[in-house]
């Protein structure tokens, strides 16, 4: 147990929920049989401002991590504790609870236990930010006391709150010795059984091959050791793309079945497509997700999706606007091409970039570029170099990540200008993120110009070195004033910061890796050796976020390991290997066997960042064709790769190695750390070539681009098959 919560007089935000307690507590009282009760009919009754009488109020705080804050306000997220409140003496009129529910524009879940009865579930749903909640307990007559739990509902985002009022439901004065006491206790949950590979609950089919009990590594010679791990990494990758593919085809069968649209969420959105949500962050890793394991899925009913998109959602321009089902028609009857801006810029640089970083040349990749050409067309806020698409932050440091990549992808010397343009508004002007912003978002909506700003100054260094050396002060400036007032002891960035007064928000963020992505590209143009153990220390640090909540949503878990998987691939930290791993299961908590995550267009990022992790455990490799049962995993030992491949049935196909992407597909000068990229481990340049050892005695070796093609393998029912792989430069 854990000590009791410190009580203290909350402030109450003004947004208020219709009370719930009428509906609630004629339900609880049905389910009991409580004799001689019943709900009182008509409207549920809303206290008006004036009527309310506290009895008695507190907070709910984390007692162990006080970066538990969410826009300034403390809170208790069910998924660590359970919260209990009992409540003593009830006064005869009854009273009414107010619980300080939040939201991250999306939908809770808690299970409320009174009295020691089968709990009842509380769903709510909400925009940003936290809400009153009211329970009205008046109809149990007679209960001299409650004893009120609040838990988690299995397999639902768990709700979080941030304290609690207990109001009179009535006018009679209540003598001091009658007023209700409240007893806070927050109680520890304990962490979900896993098996080998995560959590299975939602698939117990897959129980006994994630499970699968394998002998350690450490009790073994380096080489047998090497292929232990090898065929462990092979379990958590499976896992991972089994889920994905779960999730794509959960989300298929959820698709408008006029336009093959898929919604924004499952929820209040269901009854629409966008593209700064259901564009941006779900649809692009289906398409991966499809492209990785059901190839005909992919050129079929995937692309498919990305033509309707592109001819029926086409309003400003080749612009996408926001498309309703129920009507067959766009969602709002005027265009407004600030929204519009906004959704194509979400598109381009959440979706259509990262596909374009992994698949290359495509008809995604035109999609990408037809986007930027529409949203530069559209520029219209002044700035002194000329036209940008938008005030805002986010849109602008969007653009600055995908016109720093796409100028090296194209050699189009006006996505540059265009770049340009904005590093010219922020870093020469009186823009400048840490010297001039009141307040500066190191979490997404706002983290996106550090980055943008950063990769800009990795493009100048190679293209522009004259704009480069103009940049280099006032970059250097923001990198320093962010790890000088955003870090906490641990070196994870706060949720935001004001630069110029040092204060902070007390929560941690979630892109806390977004944001040293591009402090460390910094440390690769410039040298700066601070910048480089800043990140070190951060992901020698997240040992200490074992378990750490991030607000209980698994899109948050997604973007903080993506982070620190980005940063891992160039900074090999061991203490951020093992929190990614114990983290991974976490962020799939939530997923139903319809693969559905939860429910909104953050499962997305969910399977984006799973997808990342497996090729971790693989450095890269992928089979073709994939089936359920396959597990392909692989580790570096030196200048070796040791390669682990084992499937339930017999097997053949391909082992398909991955390229040097960064300067395949893009000509990037230099592979600096970057949002949404997928890292690369084991690549395969044109001018080399891998020699492949099967245990036989003999070598294949491939060329790079027969490596792409892929190496012929057949895996025998129930048989490990291992592969030692090494590089080495054409002759």
């Amino acid at each position: 147990m854990a000590p009791n919560a410190t009580a203290m007089a909350p402030s109450w935000a003004g947004r208020r929920q219709r009370l719930l307690g009428l509906r609630l507590l004629a339900a609880l009282c049905a389910a009991w049989a409580v004799p001689g009760l019943a709900a009182a009919e008509g409207e549920d009754r809303v206290l008006a401002e004036g009527d309310e009488r506290i009895l008695a109020e507190g907070e709910f705080r984390d007692p162990t991590d006080p970066s538990q804050v969410y826009q300034g306000t403390p809170y208790v997220w069910l998924g660590r504790y359970e919260i209990r409140l009992e409540i003593r003496p009830v006064p005869a009129e009854g009273l009414i609870l107010r619980l300080k529910a939040g939201c991250k524009d999306d939908q809770r879940t808690a299970l409320m236990e009174i009295n020691r009865q089968p709990p009842m579930a509380i769903t709510y749903s909400g925009a940003a930010g936290f809400f009153d909640l009211d329970f009205d307990f008046r109809l149990l007559k007679g209960v001299e006391a409650y004893d009120i739990r609040l838990k988690p509902a299995r397999e639902r985002a768990a709700a979080f709150f941030a304290g609690y009022q207990l109001l009179a439901a009535g006018d009679e004065p209540i003598p001091d010795d009658k007023l209700p006491q409240v007893k806070v206790t927050l109680s520890r949950r304990e962490s979900p059984t896993r098996g080998a590979g995560g959590l299975a609950d939602a698939f117990p089919e897959m129980k006994a091959l994630w499970g699968t009990p394998l002998p350690e590594p450490d009790e073994a010679d380096p080489q047998e050791a090497a292929f232990r791990r090898a065929r462990k990494n092979g379990l958590r990758a499976n896992e991972q793309f089994f889920r994905s593919r779960r999730y794509l085809h959960g989300w298929l069968g959820q698709a408008d079945p006029a336009t093959g649209l898929i919604p924004r969420n499952l929820r209040e959105s269901r009854d629409y497509w966008n593209a700064e949500d259901a564009a941006a962050d779900n649809y692009p890793f289906m398409v991966l997700t499809a492209y990785l394991t059901d190839p005909d899925l992919f050129a079929g009913r995937m692309k498919a999706i990305l033509e309707t998109e592109s001819r029926l959602t086409a309003r400003l321009g080749r612009l996408p606007d926001a498309w309703s089902f129920s009507r067959q028609a766009f969602l709002r009857p005027e265009p407004d091409a600030g929204r519009i801006i906004f959704g194509a810029s979400e598109y381009a640089k959440d979706g259509l970039l990262p596909l374009t970083e992994y698949l290359g040349p495509s008809p995604w990749a035109d999609r990408l570029l037809e986007l930027e050409d529409g949203v530069w067309r559209a520029a219209s806020v002044a700035a002194p170099a000329g036209p940008i698409p938008s005030d805002n932050v986010e849109v602008n440091g969007e653009q600055l990540q995908v016109l720093s990549r796409i100028y090296w992808m194209t050699g189009d010397e006006r996505y540059l200008d265009y770049a340009v343009r904005l590093g010219d508004y922020y870093l020469l002007g009186d823009h400048h993120p840490t010297r001039d912003f009141d307040r500066l978002r190191l979490r997404d909506h706002g983290c996106e110009i550090v980055s943008g700003l950063c990769e800009l100054y990795v493009a100048t260094a190679f293209a522009r070195p004259d704009k480069k050396a103009q940049y280099q002060a006032p970059v250097r400036e923001m990198c320093d004033r962010i790890l000088a007032v955003g870090r906490d002891e641990r070196g994870m960035l706060y949720n935001s910061i004001r630069p110029k007064t040092g204060e902070h928000d007390p929560g941690i963020c979630d892109t806390w890796g977004y944001n040293y992505n591009g402090i460390y590209a910094v440390y690769l143009i410039d040298q700066v050796a601070e910048y480089r153990e800043a990140v070190r220390f951060a992901l020698s640090r997240l040992p200490e976020l074992k378990d750490y909540d991030w607000g209980g949503v698994a899109d948050e878990y997604a973007d903080s390991i993506e982070g620190a998987l980005n940063l891992y691939n160039r900074e090999p930290v061991a203490a951020a290997a093992e929190w990614m791993d114990g983290e991974i299961g976490d962020m799939w908590r939530g997923q139903g066997p319809d693969g559905i995550v939860e429910g909104w267009h953050g499962d997305g990022n969910v399977a984006r960042t799973a997808v990342m992790y497996a090729f971790w455990k693989t450095q890269g490799l992928r089979l073709a064709p994939w089936r359920d049962d396959l597990c392909l995993g692989a580790v570096r030992v030196g200048e070796t790769y040791y390669v682990s491949l084992w499937a339930k049935e017999d097997w053949q196909g391909k082992l398909i190695f991955d390229r040097p992407r960064h300067r395949e597909y893009f000509h990037l000068p230099l592979d600096y750390p970057r949002i949404n990229q997928f890292p690369e481990w084991l690549t395969v340049g044109p001018a080399e070539s891998v020699e492949i050892g099967d245990g036989s005695g003999g070598a294949t070796i491939l060329a790079g681009s027969q490596a792409w093609d892929g190496y012929a393998v057949r895996i025998p029912a129930g048989q490990e098959v291992r592969l030692t792989v090494s590089k080495r430069a054409r002759q």
